[in-house]
Parts: C-alpha cells; sequence; structure tokens
C-alpha cells in the first residue's frame, strides 16, 4: 500500500451568497461528513487529503481512504457545497466529484498531484457533477500555478 496526498485548489469561487443560497460554503466529503469548509467568497479554497493506493483483485490500481467515494473503478472524491449559517448546521446542497482514475498513473506512482480548478459554473453557481478533464488537469505538486 502507497499514500497519495493530493492537494486541489479552487479558485473564482462564486461567493456566499449566489443563487437561492446564502452563507454558502464549499469543503471536501471526509466519510459522511464536510471536511476543510471555506466561505465561498474568499479568494481561493486549499485543500489536503490523502488517498491509499492499493492493488484491485484484479491487479488494477485502486484507492480506499476516508475521502475516497464511489465503487471500485469509478472511485472518486467530493467537493461539496452548503449553507452554513453562523451557529447552524452545514446544509449540503450540491456536490462535485473529482474522479481519481483520472490521475495520470505517473503521478500516483510518484504519491502527490494537484489540480487547480475555477468553481463557479457558467450560471454564477457552485461548480456540481463529475468534473472530468479537461476541466480538472492533475500534475505533480509543484510544478504549475493557475
Amino acid at each position: 500500500m502507497a499514500l497519495l496526498t493530493l492537494r486541489i485548489t479552487g479558485r473564482d469561487l462564486p461567493g456566499r451568497d449566489c443563487g437561492d443560497f446564502f452563507d454558502v460554503h464549499v469543503g471536501t466529503q471526509r466519510g459522511k461528513e464536510p471536511d476543510q469548509l471555506v466561505p465561498a467568497d474568499a479568494e481561493e479554497a486549499v485543500f489536503d487529503l490523502t488517498a491509499d493506493v492499493v492493488a484491485a483483485p484484479d491487479g488494477t490500481t485502486d484507492f480506499r481512504g476516508p475521502w475516497v467515494h464511489g465503487p471500485r473503478g469509478a472511485r472518486f472524491v467530493y467537493l461539496t457545497w452548503g449553507e452554513l449559517p453562523a451557529g447552524g448546521a452545514f446544509a449540503m446542497f450540491r456536490r462535485a466529484k473529482l474522479f481519481l482514475g483520472d490521475i495520470p498513473p505517473e503521478l500516483v506512482a510518484g504519491g502527490h498531484a494537484e489540480t487547480t480548478i475555477g468553481l463557479t459554473d457558467g450560471h454564477g453557481l457552485p461548480l456540481c457533477a463529475a468534473l472530468r478533464p479537461p476541466r480538472v488537469v492533475w500534475r505533480a505538486r509543484g510544478t504549475q500555478k493557475g
């Protein structure tokens, strides 16, 4: 088993109040809970997480860990969006998936990968759904900004 460290940097956040949503925050999802929450009016949101890299029974690469979701062969990490009013509980209203199988094998073998993505959709709302290349481009840590 090997460890893969991931950094996801979100830019162009939609704002704390957007559409019908107020006090919007974005974070990762660790198990069933939101984690690393950042207000959606921040200049950027940086999320650091890990995944265990293991061999699946068929010999392919698989991922496990508290941030890893989905079935074998289609594992992903979530960015979760929700409202977080002062003194209240986080109320998730949408999520985005970043697929671990899209990370180039050489980056998985090297143990580190990062991506930078815009987090606002074409309607000014929090980006959601399956985020795949070319929107998400994984690279070696520290090799490129922007």
